[in-house]
């Protein structure tokens, strides 16, 4: 079973047990979050930041409620139509803010009153005015979201700025409420907190990848000539359901022969014949955090030599990349240091296609991106590596033409000392893949 962080426990002893939500997170947890929001509050003091998070209107009719991830990051909050204020109201007396210290507090989360008739169809829902909801929620302050507005003014007489995420269009509510302040984009200053992974967000990213490999091993079990390639996404996404985990992270992608081509190919329709390489992008989503793993098989058993070759180009551009990874190097495409600078590089030199020009324009992506809450998480391409931040390494070669579409993608964590990577149970040599594909094939149909 997934870890819940404590949530029976937690739920008994507030006097939620059997009714609360599907995440409560217990003290630690709690605390990080408030770690989170303090640090926030630091790099944005000279503005209020309103924060808002998915409304039950939001909740999709084939997934059910998903909590907005910069919501998530900062409250652990999973229930719909909460609000976060948060006032960085300093100690020091020569910062904005600092005379509304003492009439305001630093930070509010607003929940909606509860509805017993929605409850019918939705499910008990934590309201502002329930027992120990200030340990549940980790705030020390919780009020009805029906008095954000007038709190959100009263705590503007300090300041004149307000930071939120400015692609939604709450943000449009919040300038009709307060037309005579500037409204600025929070996206960023979380993004720089969401890059850094703390040991608790590497060991869930690790759980989720841990499962998609499961469902990886799965599919090579399965992939046979004459099967479809939504058979092959259906076992890997019964695996991730029958581990405890949420939900695909991404619309999966397994494309056979001319569909291994198209980067963000999830139709999944065709039938895959022997003989063809079959590329499967596909990843689960555990407890909130998301897994990216890619891999490229031969649908038969076996590489052709051609295919071999292709493949073994994109593995050691792989190598080359994940054997460069440390503090200070960038995912970026023109930035000094550039890591899909040395991918390309060694594509680039080695190999051909059929007209003998060199092989670097079928790598047409870039060679990596964070991981986390989403499986393209919040972060600046441009800023240097540090220990602690979670990537992945996916070079490419698509060559249509040749309906060969190769990539290889691993989740690697960045470490003083160099890169870990978190998926590499999963083989990636073609001899070893070959073997594993030859000893599995009696089960296949």
């Amino acid at each position: 079973m997934r870890p819940l962080w404590g949530l029976a426990a937690t739920l008994f002893s507030l006097g939620f047990a059997g009714a609360g939500p599907p995440h409560v997170a217990d003290a630690h947890m709690l605390g990080q979050y408030r770690a989170r929001r303090i640090e926030l509050r630091k790099s944005q003091d000279d503005g209020v930041i309103v924060l808002f998070g998915r409304g039950e209107q939001d909740e999709d009719l084939r997934t059910g409620f998903f909590q907005e991830s910069n919501f998530y990051y900062l409250t652990g909050w999973q229930e719909p139509g909460a609000i976060l204020l948060l006032a960085p109201l300093p100690d020091d007396s020569h910062a904005p803010g600092y005379a509304a210290r003492t009439k305001f507090p630093r930070e509010i989360l607003f929940l909606p009153q509860r509805n017993p008739e929605r409850e019918k169809w939705t499910g008990r829902k934590i309201g502002p005015g329930d027992e120990n909801v200030r340990e549940v929620t980790g705030f020390e302050t919780v009020m009805p979201a029906e008095r954000f507005e007038s709190e959100l003014h009263d705590v503007l007489q300090a300041y004149a700025r307000i930071y939120t995420l400015t692609d939604q269009h709450e943000a449009a509510r919040l300038k009709q409420l307060e037309p005579l302040r500037e409204i600025s984009n929070a996206a960023s200053a979380i993004a720089k907190l969401r890059m850094s992974k703390s040991p608790e967000e590497i060991a869930l990213i690790q759980r989720a990848t841990d499962v998609t490999l499961e469902g990886h091993r799965a599919a090579w079990q399965r992939a046979a000539p004459g099967l479809y390639e939504y058979q092959v996404a259906a076992t890997m996404t019964g695996i991730f359901m029958d581990s405890g985990c949420e939900r695909n992270a991404y619309a999966p992608i397994v494309g056979s022969g001319l569909n291994s081509v198209y980067l963000h190919y999830s139709r999944n329709s065709r039938r895959m014949d022997a003989g063809e390489v079959l590329l499967m992008d596909v990843a689960a989503e555990c407890d909130g955090y998301a897994s990216d793993v890619t891999r490229t098989i031969p649908v038969g058993g076996k590489f052709t030599p051609r295919q071999k070759e292709i493949y073994e180009i994109v593995l050691g551009a792989q190598k080359a990349a994940i054997a460069a990874v440390k503090p200070g190097v960038t995912l970026s495409k023109t930035a000094p240091n550039s890591l899909y600078k040395i991918a390309y590089d060694y594509i680039n030199s080695h190999g051909k296609d059929l007209h003998g020009e060199r092989l670097g324009k079928y790598f047409t992506h870039g060679v990596g991106h964070h991981v986390g809450l989403d499986v393209h998480d919040a972060s600046d391409p441009s800023a240097p590596l540090e220990d602690g931040m979670v990537i992945t390494i996916e070079p490419g070669i698509y060559i249509p033409e040749e309906n060969l579409g190769v990539r290889i993608e691993d989740v690697v964590l960045v470490t003083e000392h160099g890169a870990k990577v978190l998926s590499a149970a999963l083989p990636r040599d073609p001899g070893e893949i070959e073997k594993l594909l030859g000893r599995t094939a009696p089960a296949r149909r």
